[in-house]
């Protein structure tokens, strides 16, 4: 099976979750900046969580076009990590809403801890399609920023029940190493097939 499918299907799950995220978004009583200020946390919240999904979908693309076949197995691993990323909009919100309380904090680092697990099992399942010395083996064999993303977001969980605020730095770092772009795919990507990938 190609990957066109899943592609789509994937892009088109992340655009209405970050849709629903906006939406929560409530319009100021009032016409002053001051009016802002009760707003902030779920502002705050929302920007986090429109970076992280950002990076997951930016990851995602590039992981995909170096696969060029998905299997049952991808197909499963896939919407495990789709079914993650979808509570993210109701965690952004119960954070934001609560003003980043412990238990709120705690449970949207739990979501970004298990959408960070399912990306990395979703890694490995298209290394076990392509086998161990394709392309996108070559290129997310080592992901020691997943792990290491996935390793601050459990440590940001633990410090949610200490202090809040320390919690929500740590998923903040997550996303600024993530910022920093990934070339381990388009280095591993030879000229030739990116030239003749078929996006259909």
């Amino acid at each position: 099976m190609k990957t066109g499918r899943l592609e789509a299907f994937s892009d088109g799950v992340i655009a209405i979750i970050i849709t629903i995220m906006v939406l929560e978004l409530k319009v100021p009583h009032g016409h002053e900046f001051a009016d802002l200020r009760p707003l902030l946390p779920k502002i705050g919240s929302y920007v986090l969580s429109f970076v992280l999904i950002g990076i997951y979908w930016n990851n995602h693309h590039h992981m995909l076009h170096a696969a060029d076949r998905v299997t049952g197995s991808v197909l499963w691993s896939n919407l495990h990590l789709l079914f993650w990323l979808s509570l993210v909009p109701v965690a952004t919100d119960w954070m934001g809403e609560t003003g980043f309380a412990a238990t709120p904090v705690a449970a949207y680092g739990l979501v970004m801890l298990l959408s960070g697990i399912a990306y990395y099992i979703l890694s490995r399942a298209l290394i076990r399609a392509h086998g161990p010395s394709s392309m996108i083996a070559t290129a997310i064999r080592r992901d020691a920023k997943g792990l290491s993303s996935i390793l601050i977001y459990a440590l940001g969980i633990a410090l949610s029940f200490v202090q809040p605020l320390l919690a929500v730095a740590a998923y903040v770092i997550v996303a600024v190493i993530w910022l920093v772009p990934d070339r381990r795919i388009e280095r591993a990507d030879p000229p030739a097939h990116s030239s003749t990938k078929s996006w259909s």
